[in-house]
């Protein structure tokens, strides 16, 4: 990380005056990043390892953004000292490590490498997305580890479970996101109030549905007039990409979708009578809240993947609104 360290302190000296600036960890394709850019946020560098997702960032937006490739073991938090914001979307941690000490050896937990390059870099504030079994009693205590550690770097902290679907998102997806912010900032924090905007997935994928001319187009997108469920990035180990197990495909069958696979386009003229249709990649790109101009490297497998495990970018949207308006108070940095 010696010369990216370099180059970040370069890209963190070439802000303009009053630009909020964060560095994003386990990056992924990019949702939270796009997110928080439309809340007004440079980023200075955007961590992933696997290298479908940076290729995804840097296709995305080349010369804009730094992609570093590597190990959260590997990088350096001090090339961030300036940096307004810290953020990114740390794995769960795995739920064998609940009731053990923060940092107990588990290579698969990365909070204890999140927490030292917190502490490392410094930043006025944190954006952690997470999933909501993060929020079970079993990890009680592991929870309270976490908060104990940014207190005593100096900062407040709030959990809180967001719902995707309150943001204009066509899905249920429930994340627990952590946001810690250091005083007098914090004062300022409030979190994002719901969106009264409520799409179906008939109305966000009625488009894309007929684009290729199937005549059961509209009488589909009555059909699918709710929220889709939670769309899962499945394993990266096992199996193609598909929308979930058995209880995930009962309730896109209800809404008139296959969910046994990805297709490769959306339904023709040909499409044959009473079979369902499956969602296309840019289909639940849509559904995560991805502009359909986002493109994703990698085959249909790993590119399925990339957009499963994403955070939705109106979720980080509204997030990173809510901490640029707290970051942007009248208070210089200490």
């Amino acid at each position: 990380m010696t010369a990216t360290r370099a180059e970040t302190g370069d890209r963190l000296r070439d802000l303009a005056v009053g630009q909020l600036s964060s560095v994003e960890i386990c990056a992924g394709a990019g949702g939270q990043a796009l997110g928080l850019e439309q809340a007004g946020f440079a980023h200075q560098c955007l961590v992933e390892l696997d290298a479908d997702a940076c290729q995804t960032l840097r296709r995305n937006r080349g010369a804009q953004w730094t992609v570093v490739r590597a190990d959260l073991a590997e990088v350096d938090g001090r090339a961030f000292r300036h940096a307004d914001l810290l953020s990114g979307g740390v794995p769960c941690p795995p739920f064998s490590i609940a009731g053990k000490q923060l940092g107990s050896q588990d290579e698969r937990d990365l909070f204890p490498q999140t927490l030292r390059l917190i502490e490392q870099a410094s930043p006025r504030a944190v954006l952690l997305e997470n999933v909501p079994g993060l929020a079970a009693r079993r990890f009680d205590g592991y929870r309270t580890q976490i908060l104990q550690r940014l207190h005593a770097l100096g900062y407040e902290t709030w959990w809180n479970l967001v719902q995707a679907s309150d943001h204009g998102v066509p899905q249920l997806r429930p994340r627990f996101v952590l946001v810690a912010i250091r005083p007098p900032w914090a004062a300022r924090f409030g979190w994002p109030k719901p969106s009264a905007l409520q799409i179906t997935v008939g109305e966000a994928l009625a488009d894309l549905m007929g684009s290729r001319g199937w005549p059961g187009a509209s009488a589909w997108s009555r059909r699918a007039g709710r929220i889709a469920p939670t769309i899962v990035g499945g394993s990266t180990k096992h199996g193609g990409p598909d929308l979930g197990p058995t209880r995930a495909r009962q309730a896109w069958k209800d809404l008139g979708v296959d969910g046994r696979g990805i297709a490769d386009h959306a339904p023709g003229p040909g499409h044959p009578d009473g079979q369902l249709p499956r969602l296309t990649i840019r289909m639940v790109a849509r559904l995560q809240g991805f502009p359909d101009t986002w493109e994703f490297s990698g085959g249909k497998t790993a590119a399925y993947r990339q957009v499963g495990n994403a955070f939705p970018p109106p979720v980080a949207r509204a997030l990173g609104t809510g901490i640029a308006a707290a970051l942007s108070g009248h208070h210089a940095r200490p």
